[in-house]
């Protein structure tokens, strides 16, 4: 711990140094972000206004469409506008967090110039290019760089900023259960006592209109057990991250350690993996089988994304489904098994 706190001690404050005077500041997530993009990118916003005086704005693309989220957002007050109603050229400083230049999951254009990128996933080539990088793959969420920044520059953390970052700790690692470290633990242990537990009982807990039930009837219906891997299919979604919710609640399947899923929203596809064992790197697996389809990458547990363009009908859509499954399986390097249904119908 006391390695990693150093190497933040060290890059915050030569950052700092680097920002001040630097207005106006903008910091961008990966479109339709998740706790943990939100959180970091408040606490960032949070550090530089605390130690410039500087105020930054938080923006995507995409939208928040899962409950959680939608409650975290609301509950917690984290100011963000759409990237679509800014123009980049009014910025001095663009900052990237929980993602990065060219992975497809964002709103930058790639002609933007970026200048800050901090992220918990693979290095990719274009953020070498960036004058500030901090990426550590190792880490569980970007969350817990962000703590790091915030302790080392004995910056208060308050309830609100507490609540948010121990939220996406625990959201992105599954409580400690999924790609974390050592960093990660110790972020969760101490922001445990700061955070609002009504809060956080409450975005967990959110209501649910009845169409989002529906998703879970598609997913169970369209569910095929490929003897341990289970591929669902969504087909059109009104927002993304339901993909990535069912992917994670259909991983409890009794006998399942690998779970595909895949939807469509807005003319692109969306894919989430999940696995029950980090040897299996589903990051590096969901690049295989996205070869030339589209962009993606992850974690040992989880990876995401995205196939463009998605063909429109369902056909297509089932035929892009049954090509992935052929490659997943190849890239397992195991034979196509006869598939069989989740549930009897």
């Amino acid at each position: 711990m006391k390695r990693h706190l150093s190497h933040s001690e060290t890059f915050s404050s030569q950052l700092i140094e680097w920002i001040r005077g630097k207005s106006p500041i903008l910091i961008v997530t990966h479109d339709h972000p998740d706790p943990d993009a939100l959180a970091s990118s408040y606490a960032l916003r949070h550090l530089f206004l605390v130690k410039t005086g500087q105020e930054a704005t938080i923006a995507f693309g995409g939208r928040i469409g899962r409950g959680e989220n939608k409650e975290m957002v609301k509950r917690l007050e984290v100011p963000t506008v759409s990237i679509d109603e800014l123009d980049l050229n009014d910025f001095n400083v663009i900052c990237m967090v929980d993602c990065q230049p060219g992975t497809g999951n964002n709103s930058i254009p790639a002609d933007v110039k970026v200048d800050l990128v901090i992220d918990h996933h693979a290095l990719r080539g274009e953020t070498e290019a960036c004058r500030w990088v901090d990426v550590r793959p190792d880490y569980g969420a970007a969350a817990s760089i962000l703590f790091e920044y915030l302790v080392a520059q004995d910056v208060n953390i308050a309830t609100k900023l507490a609540t948010l970052l121990f939220y996406a700790i625990k959201s992105e690692t599954q409580s400690l259960g999924r790609d974390w470290t050592k960093a990660d633990r110790e972020a969760y242990l101490q922001l445990v006592p700061l955070s609002n537990n009504r809060i956080l009982y409450d975005i967990t807990h959110p209501k649910s209109p009845r169409a989002y039930f529906s998703y879970f009837d598609s997913g169970l219906k369209n569910a095929r057990i490929f003897d341990d891997l289970l591929v669902f299919n969504l087909y059109q979604v009104d927002h993304p991250e339901i993909v990535a919710e069912i992917a994670d609640f259909l991983m409890r399947t009794e006998g399942v350690n690998l779970v595909l899923g895949i939807g469509c929203y807005q003319g692109e596809g969306v894919l989430s993996l999940r696995t029950s064992t980090p040897e299996t790197r589903a990051g590096v697996l969901i690049r295989t089988i996205t070869a030339d389809l589209g962009t993606a990458g992850g974690h040992g547990m989880t990876a995401g994304g995205q196939i463009r363009p998605m063909p429109s009908s369902e056909a297509g859509q089932l035929e892009l489904e049954e090509l992935l499954v052929s490659r997943l399986f190849e890239a397992l390097e195991r034979e196509l098994p006869e598939p069989k249904p989740l549930v009897d119908l």
